[in-house]
C-alpha cells in the first residue's frame, strides 16, 4: 500500500479531556484532507463510543479515506475498517486470518529485532517508535530517534510509518530519515479544540510537511 504522509490518530481519551467529539475531530480532519484515520480508544468501548466510531466510518467511506481500528479485530469487522495491532496485542497472522487478505492490518515495533521480524508477518504496513519522548503512553518504549530510523529503515520493504511526540516542529526531520508517513496524535488537537481550530492545525501541518495525503 501507499500511505499518506499524515496519519491523524484520534485517541478518544485525549479528544475527551480537550472537550472534543470524535466525529468532529475526523470531519474536521476530513475536510482537510487527510487520507487515512485511526481510532484508538484505550477505555471500554461503550455503545456510545461505538455509535461515534460507526458514524465516523461512514464519513470515511463518504470521504474516500481509509480508517483504522487501534487493538480492535472484532470493532473492526464491525466497522468495516482496518485493523492495528501491537507487540502485545492479537499476533499479526491471527489478525490477518480474523480480517482477510483484503484489508489494510498495521503493526506496531520498538527496535531492530521487532522491525526485523516484521518482514516475515502478513502487514500492510509498520510503525516504529517511539520517534521522541511521548505523554501519549502510559509506558513508552525507549526511544528511537531520527537516527535509529535512519538507520533501520532498510530493514523492511514495507510501508513506514513513523510514531511517538512527532510535532510539526520535528515532523520534517522524521519524514528526511526515511519515514513514509507520520502518525500524530496531540499536536493535532490544539488545546481550544473545534472544528475551526482542527481545520487551522491542519493548514500548519501543510506548511510542514506538505499536503496530507501527499505520497
Amino acid at each position: 500500500m501507499r500511505l499518506p504522509r499524515l496519519y491523524p490518530i484520534l485517541d478518544t481519551g485525549l479528544l475527551r479531556t480537550r472537550g472534543c467529539r470524535l466525529e468532529t475531530a475526523a470531519a474536521a480532519m476530513l475536510e482537510s484532507g487527510v487520507g487515512i484515520l485511526q481510532i484508538r480508544n484505550k477505555g471500554l468501548w461503550t455503545r456510545e463510543v461505538l455509535e461515534q466510531a460507526e458514524h465516523v466510518a461512514g464519513l470515511c467511506k463518504a470521504a474516500g479515506a481509509a480508517l483504522i481500528v487501534d487493538d480492535r479485530a472484532d470493532i473492526a469487522l464491525l466497522l468495516g475498517a482496518g485493523l492495528h495491532v501491537g507487540q502485545e496485542d492479537l499476533p499479526p497472522a491471527e489478525a490477518r486470518r480474523l480480517i482477510g487478505a483484503d484489508t489494510i492490518l498495521g503493526y506496531s515495533t520498538h527496535n531492530e529485532r521487532q522491525l526485523i521480524e516484521a518482514a516475515g508477518e502478513p502487514v500492510s504496513y509498520v510503525a516504529l517508535g517511539p520517534m521522541f519522548v511521548t505523554s501519549s503512553k502510559a509506558n513508552p518504549d525507549p526511544v528511537v530517534g531520527v537516527e535509529g530510523l535512519a538507520r533501520w529503515r532498510n530493514l523492511t520493504q514495507r510501508p513506514l510509518v513513523a510514531i511517538g511526540g512527532i510535532t510539526r516542529g520535528n515532523a520534517l526531520r522524521v519524514i528526511e530519515a526515511g519515514a513514509d508517513s507520520v502518525a500524530v496524535i496531540g499536536d493535532l488537537l490544539p488545546d481550544e479544540c473545534s472544528a475551526v481550530s482542527i481545520r487551522a492545525r491542519l493548514i500548519d501541518w501543510c506548511r510542514t510537511i506538505g499536503p496530507p495525503t501527499q505520497e
